[in-house]
């Protein structure tokens, strides 16, 4: 199968899945699939950063990112005594590992089970809120659509590097070619909302968010990015095919959602 064919075949599968489970599917299943990705994501850090496939490490960094993701559903008022367990259990398993457990692979998957899973937990916390799940579909919209109208400024007017020790092919015209698609697809976004869906977002807090979310969005690419980079792979997993693992596609989306929960809880 070519790249082309791969790319089109996530696509085609890909964003119909995405569209249900958000828009449509029972709070459970919403639920389910973030855990899914949330545990994904661990998996895919701590193989990267240990550089092994799978060990005791790499599946308590993929559970407890799950389970986090799953307590902030079940039972949100103990997400904190969560984590805090997590984190004994993880040093306690680099104690008994002495000297073959390192400090990075252990803050690799604190990483998971709090940075990552607060950040795919938000879907959950937007959908309990009360909003439109519509609103579900703008940490999605405004990271892609930066990143693909960036590539595409990119390709056309790109001159001088961003981050060239990091990404070498983004560029500055790039950078503010996302910057200005994201505004135009917020907008777009608030308007179809506010004619046909009753939105609670006005145009003004919505280009506010698409603003901080095309800045966020690029911050969370680069972040991601750089991690790779330090650790020599090109990309975290091949869940997705071409488009890579879980953190290959949703870099940017968990830097992202929190900045829409904060926004929306703010308008709404």
């Amino acid at each position: 199968m070519s790249s082309l064919q791969s790319r089109v075949l996530v696509a085609v599968i890909g964003v119909p899945v995405l569209t249900w489970v958000v828009l449509w599917a029972p709070m459970p299943v919403l639920a389910a699939a973030v855990c899914a990705l949330a545990g994904i994501g661990g998996v895919e850090l701590q193989r990267c950063v240990s550089g092994v496939k799978m060990n005791g490490l790499v599946a308590m960094s993929g559970l407890f990112s799950a389970l986090t993701v799953g307590c902030y559903y079940l039972a949100p008022q103990y997400v904190g005594v969560m984590v805090c367990a997590e984190a004994v259990v993880l040093f306690v398993h680099a104690i008994l590992g002495a000297g073959e457990v390192k400090f990075n692979q252990t803050m690799a998957a604190l990483f998971a089970s709090i940075v990552i899973a607060y950040s795919f937990a938000a879907f959950i916390r937007i959908a309990s809120s009360g909003i439109s799940r519509a609103y579900l579909l703008l940490p999605f919209i405004l990271s892609f659509a930066c990143d693909t109208f960036a590539y595409f400024a990119g390709c056309a007017f790109g001159k001088h590097k961003l981050a060239p020790k990091v990404s070498p092919k983004k560029t500055v015209e790039g950078s503010v070619g996302g910057i200005l698609g994201n505004l135009v697809c917020g907008l777009l976004f608030a308007f179809v909302m506010d004619r046909w869906f009753g939105g609670s977002v006005g145009y003004c807090a919505m280009a506010v968010l698409a603003l901080c979310c095309s800045i966020v969005a690029q911050v969370g690419d680069l972040s991601f990015s750089l991690i790779k980079r330090e650790f020599g792979i090109k990309d975290y997993g091949h869940l997705f095919l071409e488009h890579g693992g879980v953190l290959d596609r949703f870099d940017s989306v968990l830097f992202v959602a929190p900045v829409v929960e904060i926004v929306l809880n703010f308008v709404h």
